[in-house]
């Protein structure tokens, strides 16, 4: 049963230097149990599409839909949202742990404001219970953000988003600026909570990290998912020249050179109407310079010409 549905989501944000296309009809569905990958270069999108579907974005304006449960989000009223949804059945690991912890409040009590807010009665045993999640004991509770390591305010996060047992969480980064230790401790306990049946949106550079816990994986460039499919068939047979870039561009143990893509991404204040990729594929056709396609593959879609 398909329990997360997006079609056709946009998010612009409105900037001194004009509108802002972070993210351009972005689509995918996930059945119960399954998570999703989101890979891609920096500024291509991937922080604002996981902030669209939490609905906490400042300045963007969504439109498109976003349906949980058969539940339409972007028609709620903000309070109907936050009240029903937010935290309790969607959360966020917001991107560097360390400016997502408010340095003037110890951590107990911003587990408590979140408590609080959804009206949960033995609120103390529900934190230490998060706490525990995450491989930490209650004394980290009555320290502030600065008293802990980067590596157990990552952990703090974690146990926030967790609090309060959503079915689906959005992990922005959830390793990024740790040490390898730590990274792969962080890998392995967003392992074991999806054995518990939790579902993740993992959005990181790492694509070795996506291979361990996605099931789906999106490969977003220049505000667009230029392929998705499952982890499979991106890992062993992918489509886009993009992907293959990304893919090639991984150090491997056996002494291949990696490779790199030539160029940058395009800005996304004034995207182009052509295949957004054109001007740094070294296989591209005269197609390419037309509006790029959407064509389905065994499991998913991929937009370019050479997949016709």
């Amino acid at each position: 049963m398909t329990f997360i549905s997006v079609n056709g989501l946009s998010t612009k944000y409105d900037s001194t230097y004009g509108p802002v296309y972070a993210v351009d009809d972005v689509d995918f569905e996930l059945k119960d149990g399954e998570s999703i990958g989101i890979a891609g270069e920096s500024a291509c999108g991937k922080s604002t599409l996981g902030l669209s579907v939490i609905r906490t974005l400042s300045n963007g304006k969504t439109k498109g839909n976003i349906f949980f449960d058969g539940e339409p989000l972007l028609e709620l009223q903000e309070s109907d949202f936050n009240k029903r949804f937010r935290w309790k059945k969607i959360s966020m690991i917001f991107q560097g742990a360390m400016n997502s912890l408010d340095p003037v409040f110890t951590i107990n009590e911003q587990f408590l404001e979140i408590t609080k807010q959804h009206n949960f009665g033995d609120s103390q045993k529900i934190i230490s219970d998060a706490i525990y999640a995450v491989s930490l004991n209650e004394s980290v509770l009555k320290k502030y953000p600065h008293e802990l390591s980067g590596g157990m305010k990552q952990r703090v996060v974690i146990a926030m988003a967790l609090l309060l047992k959503p079915k689906f969480v959005i992990a922005d980064e959830p390793t990024t600026a740790l040490d390898v230790l730590t990274q792969a401790q962080i890998v392995n306990l967003l392992k074991n909570l999806k054995k518990d049946g939790m579902a993740f949106m993992l959005i990181t550079h790492d694509l070795a990290v996506l291979s361990e816990i996605a099931e789906k994986i999106g490969i977003m460039y220049g505000g667009q998912i230029v392929e998705f499919g499952s982890s499979q068939e991106i890992y062993k047979n992918p489509k886009h020249p993009y992907t293959k870039g990304l893919l090639e561009s991984i150090p491997t143990l056996h002494g291949n050179v990696p490779k790199y893509i030539e160029g940058s991404p395009p800005s996304l204040l004034d995207p182009p109407t052509k295949c957004r990729f054109l001007d740094r594929c070294n296989v591209a056709v005269e197609k390419c310079k037309q509006l790029p396609p959407k064509f389905k593959t065994e499991t998913g879609y991929v937009r370019c010409w050479l997949f016709e």
